[in-house]
């Protein structure tokens, strides 16, 4: 199946790489404009056979048309790699994915908002303490409950960490459920929350117009 969408991107990704000012892209450094070679049709089948899972179509035809991974917003797309035989996406974070649950949907909602409100009271503040070590025990204490709230891996099944932004900000990729297909921002070690990535008029970004307009931001400023 081809993809009209990525025609010719793969091209556009190697003459941005040529750019004098091509380093100067957020994220450059990192994927240093590489591409990883196109995915066959029988690799994407045991990649998908193996996941129990079909990929969102502009994912599965990125990975046959453009490439495995490599080059894209922030410090690129991750890539998937057979390892030993089982396949498996590769990037700082990529493990925080149970890709042994990409099947099951991805949640619609987040954590309770009164209760994430309830523990933000709760938080110890350094001044109500006598002692730094008492503040320092409390503040560990309060932020494993907080952690075991915001990081609850329930709250990603059915998702993939596809790109690392810097500072263990990261985007995911809805496999499954209603947000299927959909990009998601992940800033909770900024105490920020998941969240849905939206267009200027507020519709879902999905994985085309994320890489698509990842790739005309880079054009123009090395232009």
């Amino acid at each position: 199946m081809t993809d009209q969408r990525w025609a010719g991107i793969r091209q556009r990704v190697e003459i941005l790489s040529a750019a004098p000012t091509s380093s100067e892209v957020f994220g450059a450094l990192g994927h240093q404009w590489v591409l990883e070679q196109p995915l066959s049709q029988d690799d994407l089948a045991e990649l998908e056979a193996q996941m129990k899972v079909r990929l969102p179509e502009e994912f599965r035809t990125f990975l046959l048309s453009v490439g495995a991974g490599g080059a894209g917003p922030a410090y690129g797309v991750f890539p998937v790699r057979r390892v030993q035989g089982r396949w498996q996406w590769e990037g700082d974070g990529a493990e925080l994915a149970d890709l042994s649950r990409l099947a099951e949907p991805f949640p619609e909602r987040g954590p309770d908002p009164q209760l994430l409100e309830e523990l933000a009271a709760q938080c110890p503040e350094e001044e109500d303490f006598d002692e730094v070590e008492a503040f320092d025990e409390a503040y560990e204490a309060w932020d494993e409950r907080w952690g075991a709230v915001m990081f609850d891996p329930e709250r990603t099944v059915g998702a993939i960490v596809i790109s690392h932004r810097g500072c263990a900000l990261r985007d995911w990729l809805v496999i499954t459920g209603e947000h299927r297909g959909t990009m998601w921002t992940d800033a909770r070690a900024d105490d920020a929350d998941l969240a849905p990535l939206r267009t200027d008029d507020g519709t879902p970004v999905t994985f085309a117009h994320w890489y698509t307009d990842w790739l005309r931001h880079a054009e123009r400023s090395t232009s």
